[in-house]
């Protein structure tokens, strides 16, 4: 299954499944023959993706995420547009080439003022950027397009239905999706991803939000493991292993081909390793986080994320050691 995986050719759903229950020994041969279709298909460069997340205000109330509305222990923080702009410079200054403006879903940060900040950044630097901002409209999506963003990240975190309404209560999966089509409609890169190890989820939904990288064809894809935050209704559960997120990276990375995908910070919580570890597994970017100190552990969407902090010259020798270059591009998608 792997090797046919590796060859491009298409595996089912029960291929996925038999891949997954694979042993230990086999998750190597897994991860090596990622490896090798991510070096044909995307290369040796890494590309590094600064993220500045400016609000920790959110209207919706998820389960599983410590910036949910009614956690009420967390202290709340809005950085203001000047103050974005400016930590933008920085990271364009620090060698990066892509921004990620990241927040909550905060209605303060209106089609206006999300406009205004692209454009001056886009004024001021030669930044792509990349919003996170989770759902809203078509009409907002269209005015920041015009604006001049560049990519859009929009992670569905499961394919399944019941999942996806137990866990994000009032939402539902399929607003999701027609999200992720309008973006794509409208020109932009888009990303998205799925949490491995949620609450209820089984082999089976993991093998159909592999299935459904491939069916939007996402220019990047995020994979993470659920980490439990412990002022949130799913404080109880167990944290997703690092192995199994791995071997869904590794299969995304063999059915997708040359998407760019992340070695995700919720891996480097896991296994101090983890990075280097998702890197070996398919991974072709880093996205350091460059919010300011005085607000970095107040974007507590899991426990222990602001603890993962920006090293230049640890993550060039993280990269270097691995035999492979940190990409002086904007890290577009360049299809194989």
């Amino acid at each position: 299954m792997v090797r046919a995986g590796e060859e491009g050719q298409k595996l089912s759903a029960e291929d996925i499944l038999f891949i997954l229950s694979g042993t230990e020994e086999e998750g190597a041969i897994l991860y090596a023959a990622a490896e090798r279709v991510r070096k044909r298909c995307v290369g040796d460069e890494v590309h590094l993706r600064g993220i500045i997340e400016f609000s920790n205000f959110c209207i919706q109330n998820c389960l599983y995420c410590g910036l949910r509305r009614d956690n009420h222990a967390l202290l709340r923080y809005r950085m203001v547009p000047a103050e974005i702009f400016q930590v933008a410079k920085n990271v364009r200054s620090q060698g990066f080439r892509t921004v990620v403006l990241q927040s909550g879903e905060d209605p303060w940060y209106n089609r206006e003022r999300i406009s205004e900040l692209i454009q001056e950044i886009k004024s001021q630097t030669d930044l792509a950027i990349t919003l996170s901002l989770g759902e809203r409209t078509f009409a907002e999506y269209r005015a920041w397009k015009e604006a001049g963003a560049d990519r859009y990240l929009l992670k569905y975190e499961t394919s399944s239905p019941a999942i996806f309404r137990r866990l994000r209560p009032g939402r539902a999966l399929g607003d999701r999706l027609k999200g992720l089509g309008w973006l794509r409609d409208l020109g932009y890169e888009v990303g998205s991803g799925n949490m491995v190890g949620l609450p209820g989820q089984t082999d089976e939904d993991l093998a159909k939000d592999i299935g459904l990288f491939k069916k939007y064809d996402f220019d990047m894809v995020g994979i993470g493991p659920f980490i439990a935050h412990p002022q949130t209704p799913l404080a109880w559960a167990v944290n997703g292993h690092l192995n199994r997120t791995l071997k869904v990276l590794a299969i995304t990375r063999m059915i997708t081909r040359d998407t760019n995908m992340p070695a995700t910070t919720a891996t480097g919580v896991l296994d101090k390793d983890g990075r280097q570890k998702a890197l070996l597994a398919g991974a072709n970017v880093i996205m350091p986080d460059m919010t300011p100190l005085i607000y970095r552990a107040y974007y507590q969407i899991y426990p222990g994320k602001a603890q993962i902090t920006f090293d230049h010259h640890g993550i060039a020798d993280l990269i270097s050691s691995l035999g492979r270059r940190i990409s002086q591009g904007s890290g577009q998608r360049i299809r194989s």
